[in-house]
C-alpha cells in the first residue's frame, strides 16, 4: 500500500518488514523467529520500531538467540512458550477473560505462546494447567472460571478430547489448540487435529497443530468483540 511516496515496507534484502500491518489489520506485524538469525530478527525488529511500531512480538524464539538479541535491542523473554517481546507488555484491557486450559504439563509449551500472545494484545489470561480427561474431576474444579471466561482455548496433543469435553460445558467460543504431544499413533498431532476438527460440540474451532500464537491472537480478537443487545 503506497501512501504519500512511501511504500509501507522497508525492503532489507533478507526480508520487508511491513509498516502498515497495524493499519490495516489492528496489529502489528509479528517476527517469527525460527529459522531467522539474531541478526535478522535484530534488523526487523529495529526497521518496524523507527517506523512507528511501539511493540513488536517475537515467536519461536531460543535462549541462545534471544541472549545474543539482548545485547543489542532491549527485549523481555518468556522462556516458557519461547516469545521474546519488544516494548513494553500492556495491562489487560479485555472486558471479559480468556483462560487457557491443558490436557497435560507437556502441553505447557504451545499454551504458554497462545497466553503471553493474548497478554501481549491486552487480554486477561487465566491459566489451567494439567486438566485432561484421564482426570476429568481435575477439569470440573476449575467449572466456575469455565463458566465466566469469554473465550477458552483448549490445548492438548494425544487423542485431543479437552476441546470436545469443554465444548460440551460451556456457551462462549472454543479454540481448539492440537499439540505434537503423543506416542507414534498420534502422528505428531494429527490424531488431536482431527479429533478437535471431528467435535460434536457446537462453538468449538480449531487453529493448526502447535499454533499457540494464531489461538491466542483469534482469542484476543474475539474477547475485544463488543456485544450487543437486540
Amino acid at each position: 500500500m503506497e501512501e504519500n511516496g512511501k511504500k509501507g515496507y522497508e525492503d532489507l534484502g533478507f526480508a520487508k518488514p511491513d509498516f502498515d500491518r497495524e493499519k490495516r489489520q489492528g496489529a502489528g506485524e509479528v517476527i517469527y523467529g525460527s529459522g531467522k538469525t539474531s541478526e535478522q530478527i535484530i534488523k526487523i525488529t529495529k526497521a518496524l520500531a523507527e517506523n512507528g511500531q511501539e511493540r513488536v512480538l517475537i515467536t519461536r524464539l531460543d535462549r541462545e538467540k534471544a541472549e545474543e538479541i539482548k545485547k543489542h535491542i532491549d527485549i523481555k523473554y518468556f522462556d516458557s512458550g519461547n516469545i521474546g517481546v519488544y516494548g513494553n507488555m500492556p495491562d489487560g484491557c479485555g472486558e471479559g477473560c480468556i483462560v487457557v486450559a491443558t490436557g497435560g504439563t507437556s502441553d505447557i509449551p504451545v499454551a504458554e505462546e497462545a497466553a503471553v500472545t493474548a497478554e501481549f494484545y491486552g487480554n486477561r489470561v487465566k491459566r489451567i494447567y494439567d486438566v485432561g480427561v484421564a482426570g476429568i474431576h481435575r477439569l470440573l474444579g476449575y467449572k466456575k472460571d469455565l463458566e465466566e471466561a469469554r473465550v477458552i482455548i483448549t490445548v492438548a496433543g494425544m487423542e485431543g478430547a479437552l476441546a470436545s469435553v469443554i465444548g460440551g460445558l460451556v456457551s462462549c467460543p472454543v479454540i481448539g489448540l492440537p499439540t505434537s504431544i503423543g506416542y507414534g499413533a498420534s502422528f505428531g498431532g494429527v490424531s488431536a487435529l482431527l479429533s478437535m476438527l471431528n467435535s460434536c460440540a457446537s462453538g468449538v474451532s480449531v487453529v493448526n497443530i502447535d499454533n499457540g500464537f494464531g489461538a491466542g491472537y483469534l482469542a484476543g480478537m474475539i474477547n475485544k468483540m463488543k456485544t450487543y443487545e437486540v
